[in-house]
């Protein structure tokens, strides 16, 4: 939904034939039921690939890059760590300054080394507005940046901002390569260099990305030597190369996740996450943005079958961006299934059942398109579920399928099935979700939402690091969506992900919703090893 929760997938649908012609070359002597690689390389299949490999427009700015490092990382238990700095920061003069002591042992993988001056460079040319960065807004707290010799770095901000540590996972790019290029279309966007624990070795727009082990790895060179990440939109074909032996290891939902149970040669791993699915009510369709119907749909929409019925009860109702178990969840706000309330709010706002049960109001019917990404069968199966929901109060939704290119045009009037969540703060993800002044502004605040009590209280919640003015200000944005909802939130979902039971050492963090190269159990693939012979189960 955000520039951070959302990302536009850039190719066009792969077929189940292209997909399995293509998978020779991905990992070739792959026979069925398990991959017939070496153990010291992983071929894994992700849903989405990214617009651009520089940290400088967007890429990396939550960590965990593969390519790149941030001045801090998140272990896995989400508790940030050194990274490319020595130590966490100190902060000072109330909450305005954090100093970061850098690493001095550090290269970028062409022998160069890191510096101060790189971090400065990253941070001072994101905020540069002629840079492309859809992700700006998430560093507005930042005034200035300055190196202080070759290993200090000290940010000055405009106010204090709870998480600003958080933000600096952000990747760091290199200023000696990336500062003498075209910062939004040099060579530096598609071919990367980093400091990661992985260098990138191709990029095949569509199909897959291949990484190499970085041997001059500051934190140690990989044992996995040849890391492929294959780019498959299509989640019936990602489950299909899995059990043929093409990939190592894919996320899948839990329905295709289920098929592979018995089998021994792969483990299921599970990731609590942030990621909903959620429907956006444009404020300019003359349905969707009527707030009587969004009431009504709030309530009309029955999570609990959802959640039970497409996710097999992996995930959790969601009645706002907010997880339900999360400490920052505002207590009350839950929305019961209430199809009769629903059909009250209708019939009191004037929508009145017409000849062929659809409403109608001064000679609008109450129906309005759907759309949703193709191949994502998760999304598919939400939005036939919330059109049927729909229907039975007296509103006509059809859905649609489209791929990113189709339905963005069409976001500022038509509906979409989108997902959106990120760990870590509740800014992270609620203020470009959210503020009106970000309508229309890529995929920041899909629905065209205008509520100024939500405005006020996402200022109030980013500016200041008090706790409990904080809490007071992210439950009342929580309230007013359940008063005034600009969607209709469905479901947060665990990501389930199946992988060959190669290796040791694999582990899930709390996920956003992004899922591709930063999450899954190849977030730590840089510290897998390989079982030792006999372990593995066969």
């Amino acid at each position: 939904m955000a520039a951070r929760t959302v990302r536009r997938a850039t190719a066009a649908t792969v077929t189940g034939a292209l997909a399995l012609a293509t998978a020779a070359c991905t990992n070739p002597g792959a026979g069925p039921g398990g991959s017939a690689g070496p153990k010291d390389s992983a071929v894994v299949g992700i849903a989405y690939e990214p617009d651009t490999l520089s940290p400088l427009l967007g890429y990396g700015k939550d960590g965990n890059s593969k390519i790149f490092d941030g001045l801090l990382a998140l272990d896995a238990d989400m508790r940030l760590k050194p990274a490319l700095a020595a130590k966490l920061p100190h902060v000072g003069d109330g909450g305005l300054t954090y100093t970061y002591t850098l690493r001095t042992d550090v290269t970028f993988s062409d022998g160069e080394p890191f510096t101060a001056e790189d971090v400065v460079f990253t941070y001072r040319t994101i905020l540069d507005p002629k840079t492309n960065n859809p992700s700006r807004t998430e560093l507005d707290a930042l005034k200035s940046v300055e190196a202080v010799g070759d290993d200090t770095v000290v940010f000055h901000l405009k106010y204090p901002y709870a998480p600003f540590a958080e933000r600096t996972v952000h990747a760091i790019a290199p200023a000696h390569v990336a500062g003498k290029q075209d910062v939004n279309t040099g060579a530096f966007t598609t071919r990367p260099i980093g400091t990661g624990p992985y260098v990138l070795t191709g990029w095949s727009k569509g199909e897959k990305l291949t990484f190499e082990a970085n041997p001059t790895y500051w934190n140690g060179a990989p044992a996995i030597k040849k890391f492929t990440m294959a780019i498959v939109k299509d989640d019936d074909v990602r489950a299909t190369r899995l059990r043929a032996g093409d990939l190592d290891g894919a996320i899948l939902p839990p329905n295709l996740a289920a098929g592979f149970d018995g089998d021994k040669g792969k483990k299921t791993y599970a990731a609590k996450t942030y990621d909903y699915r959620t429907v956006t009510l444009p404020t300019h369709n003359p349905v969707a943005g009527d707030t009587a119907v969004r009431r009504a749909l709030d309530v009309a929409v029955d999570r609990r079958a959802m959640v039970d019925k497409i996710l097999e009860g992996a995930g959790k109702p969601a009645y706002g961006p907010v997880p339900t178990d999360d400490p920052w969840f505002a207590e009350g706000t839950e929305r019961r299934h209430d199809l009769a309330g629903a059909q009250k709010i209708l019939d009191e706002a004037g929508w009145k059942p017409g000849p062929d049960g659809v409403r109608v109001k001064n000679g609008v019917r109450a129906a309005f398109p759907l759309w949703y990404l193709s191949g994502d069968k998760l999304r598919q199966d939400h939005a036939l579920a919330y059109a049927s929901d729909a229907k039975k109060a007296g509103i006509e939704i059809t859905t649609q399928a489209g791929t990113w290119e189709v339905i963005e045009p069409r976001m500022k009037t038509d509906a979409v099935l989108a997902g959106g969540g990120s760990p870590g703060d509740p800014d992270f993800d609620q203020y470009l979700l959210l503020k009106s002044t970000l309508a229309g502004d890529g995929f920041n605040n899909m629905a065209w939402y205008d509520n100024k009590t939500v405005d006020r209280a996402l200022e109030d919640g980013r500016r200041t690091a008090d706790d409990t003015r904080r809490k007071a200000a992210y439950d009342t944005v929580q309230r007013e969506l359940a008063k005034d909802p600009g969607y209709t939130f469905l479901t947060h979902i665990d990501h389930l992900y199946v992988v060959n039971d190669s290796w040791d050492g694999l582990s899930t963090q709390t996920e956003p919703h992004d899922h591709g190269l930063a999450a899954g159990p190849w977030w730590n693939v840089e510290t897998w090893q390989p079982k030792k012979t006999g372990d593995a189960q066969k």
